[in-house]
């Protein structure tokens, strides 16, 4: 049985721990964007044109365990701070929202195990795989985000955050409109749907806002381990007697 000395104790190691997940959650999801950001615009370790050409191609030359390693960080990074939420209550264990954040990070998961068509050969089982990987990692995202934030909207301590937390996720939900353009378009004037706008920037663009949107999230999840959001332990025998 925990004795009344011990249990504050023990909820600082917990605080302690999802702490340490919120915050290296989001430093890994931050390391990621920076990892990319070096291969988009530095030409001469890049090696594509990040306009015309999908953060993927990446995987496709000598850069491939560099881009491999940022987006493992961000799929590990966003199951941190997963784990972060759910420890401090703020997101139930298995709710949907739990779930679609978990998609996310197996799409991206996948995306790295499976490499995108590399067209100088042909399509592949692989480029196909990968496709799936990156159709589920993007919608999975925004849904998760706005189930999470849903919840707390008009709670007194985190209605904040939710909001925030909840344009964020409109936000991620709206960077898919460059893509419904391009794609009705192609389809009512024919064409490549993927020469009406410059593919990189889309796709970069739609990635941004997401990853946005894990930061923001990660914020949120540090916010929640602050010592000073806590309860104060109150001992049985600090209650005074009452008064007879």
């Amino acid at each position: 049985m925990l004795t009344p000395e011990l249990i504050p104790a023990q909820a600082g190691r917990g605080r302690g721990l999802a702490r340490g997940l919120a915050v290296g959650g989001t430093v890994a999801a931050l390391s990621a964007v920076a990892i990319i950001a070096v291969l988009d615009l530095v030409p001469a370790i890049g090696l594509i044109n990040p306009v015309r050409r999908t953060i993927s191609e990446h995987a496709l030359g000598p850069n491939r365990v560099v881009y491999d390693i940022a987006l493992l960080l961000l799929a590990l990074g966003s199951l941190a701070i997963l784990a972060a939420l759910e420890r401090g209550g703020l997101v139930r264990f298995r709710s949907v929202g739990a779930v679609m954040l978990d998609l996310w990070s197996a799409g991206l998961t996948v995306v790295v195990l499976f490499p995108k068509h590399n067209w100088a050969v042909g399509p592949s089982l692989s480029g196909d795989i990968h496709r799936v990987g990156s159709i589920v990692a993007f919608l999975s995202l925004p849904v998760a985000v706005l189930l999470i934030a849903r919840r707390w909207l008009r709670d007194e301590r985190w209605g904040v955050h939710a909001r925030r937390t909840r344009a964020l996720g409109v936000l991620a939900v709206l960077s898919f409109a460059p893509v419904v353009y391009v794609l009705v378009y192609a389809m009512a004037v024919g064409g490549s749907w993927w020469q009406v706008l410059p593919l990189g920037v889309i796709e970069r663009l739609l990635a941004l806002c997401e990853v946005v949107a894990v930061v923001g999230v990660g914020g949120w999840a540090i916010a929640s381990t602050r010592p000073a959001v806590a309860e104060p332990f109150r001992s049985p025998l600090d209650t005074p007697a009452p008064i007879e």
